[in-house]
């Protein structure tokens, strides 16, 4: 079985693989191929995995470690793959930062996924994401893709239109939520436990958990009403308990973005850098530290001798050892340097939302590679799952069906929706849920009405479909901020720039 990571030079990528190499799920991956468009960042990436495989072997936890292939060529990573998973960022960290500086510079919210930065980053990459769906659909048709590029709903709906229902978005967020929720009422509610239904609906970042019943009995309204209970729910205590209880239901953290908008602004505004400011210096000095370690860096190449990327480069096979005269971090493995920039990641996660440190418990916990092993190996076994996705609001081919067939019979057909979804090796099957209150119908459609103005920008060219896009958000709502807004990005991103040159 072939297993394809693009955007393989990605940060998180080791996190897959440990789940692949130590077979997670009871799934035995022979193959992994790594394709990012960064050369360097794919060879560090690999030397992480690399020593990261012979890591595992020496403590007995690597199962069926996979053949491992890096290349710069989508053609060749994609041949023949059973599995796609899709992590790209198109700009890298670096496009992260004028996504949240364009917006800030209005006095708008600055956030990666969340208002006029998140749709920036759509637009540059959804012209990249379709090629990837045809470049799938014509190397690997049979292959199940799975979405982890941001913002996920919307890539995600812009690359069904190659793929249909063969791609599907994840996002560890939902599952997080009803984890927190599980563990207060002894029961693992998305496996099912106690006979456990669960009612959560909403697009990617914008959802909430409506209703969790146990044998028979429904358990939210307690929670709600037990302040303790509550403290131990994330979502909970950056939202407030006292919303959460008003509201009836907990909400996806993202959320918080939403309904503390100016708090939210105030804080990242407040802090010495934005998140993505963070994460380029970080990443890119963990990606600069990592390539020394394996004897790659610009000191390495100035006393001649740099090394093959990966763990075969280094002399000693493992670079845990330097010599007098070498930087500090010749003296810490890729593998080491990787686990402790992970660590502060996500300690550090959507901190401008908390007034403490994150707990270690929400730091915790199976995160995103966790959910997409265990949809790979339903879809691969046949072993049942449940699992909140990304997914049509009615299967590819049926859009013409009754409305009341849909899962959200007022949305569109080929809306994505994040649902509790049944999986198996006959594919994906959404559970039903009750019908959307108006308030939450009308957050979920101003959103994507937003977010189909930016994809039809993407496809078409078109800076009329852009600027709409951009000033119904419902973060903007004004077209003298989307026109700014627009006018930002064109400066700040070459792609949207190109994207429109032709206009």
């Amino acid at each position: 079985m072939k297993l394809t990571i693009l955007g393989g030079g990605g940060f998180r990528v080791p996190l897959v693989h440990e789940a692949v190499a130590t077979a997670a799920t009871g799934l035995t991956v022979d193959e992994v191929a790594l394709h990012d468009v960064d050369p360097e960042r794919l060879a560090t990436i690999s030397a992480v995995i690399e020593e990261q495989g012979a890591r595992l072997a020496e403590e007995g936890r690597a199962v069926a470690l996979p053949r491992l292939i890096a290349t710069t060529d989508l053609r060749e990573a994609v041949t023949g793959a059973d599995f796609v998973f899709s992590a790209v960022r198109v700009g890298g960290a670096e496009a992260r930062t004028v996504d949240e500086r364009v917006a800030l510079s209005l006095g708008l919210l600055g956030q990666e996924t969340i208002g006029p930065g998140g749709l920036a980053y759509a637009l540059r990459t959804i012209p990249v994401a379709l090629e990837i769906a045809r470049t799938i659909a014509e190397l690997a048709p049979t292959a199940w893709t799975i979405n982890f590029t941001n913002p996920a709903g919307i890539v995600t709906e812009a690359m069904r239109s190659v793929l249909g229902d063969r791609v599907v978005g994840i996002c560890d967020t939902p599952i997080g939520l009803v984890r927190r929720v599980g563990r207060l009422l002894g029961a693992d509610l998305v496996a099912g436990e106690r006979g456990a239904e669960v009612d959560y609906v909403g697009l990617n970042h914008l959802g909430w958990l409506r209703s969790v019943r146990l044998e028979g009995t429904e358990r939210l309204p307690g929670l709600l009403a037990d302040d303790a209970a509550l403290e131990e729910i994330e979502e909970a205590r950056l939202i407030g308990k006292d919303w959460v209880r008003a509201d009836g239901a907990l909400p996806n953290e993202y959320l918080f973005y939403y309904l503390h908008t100016a708090d939210a602004i105030e804080r990242i505004t407040g802090a010495a850098t934005t998140r993505g400011e963070f994460l380029a210096k970080q990443q890119g000095d963990f990606y600069l530290a990592a390539a020394e370690a394996d004897g790659r860096g610009p000191e390495a190449r100035a006393s001649g001798h740099a090394g093959a990327a990966g763990s075969a480069g280094r002399p000693d096979g493992a670079g845990g050892a330097g010599g007098e005269g070498e930087s500090d971090s010749c003296c810490i493995s890729p593998l080491d340097l990787w686990r402790e920039t992970l660590h502060e990641r996500e300690a550090t996660y959507m901190a401008e939302s908390r007034d403490e440190e994150r707990r270690e418990e929400d730091v915790a916990g199976g995160g995103y590679q966790e959910v997409a092993m265990r949809l790979m190996t339903a879809l691969a076994t046949g072993r049942p799952e449940r699992m909140i996705l990304d997914v049509g609001n009615i299967g590819a081919g049926r859009e013409d069906a009754p409305a009341s067939e849909r899962i959200v019979p007022e949305l569109p057909a080929d809306c994505v929706l994040e649902v509790l979804c049944e999986v198996d090796g006959d594919g994906i099957r959404p559970l039903p849920v009750a019908p959307v209150e108006l308030g939450r119908l009308g957050m979920m459609s101003a959103l994507r009405s937003s977010e189909r103005a930016i994809l039809e920008a993407a496809v078409t060219g078109s800076r009329e479909a852009a600027w709409q896009g951009f000033s119904t958000h419902p973060l903007v709502s004004s077209p003298e901020l989307g026109r700014r807004l627009l006018e930002g990005y064109e400066a700040g991103h070459p792609q949207i720039a190109a994207l429109f040159s032709g206009r």
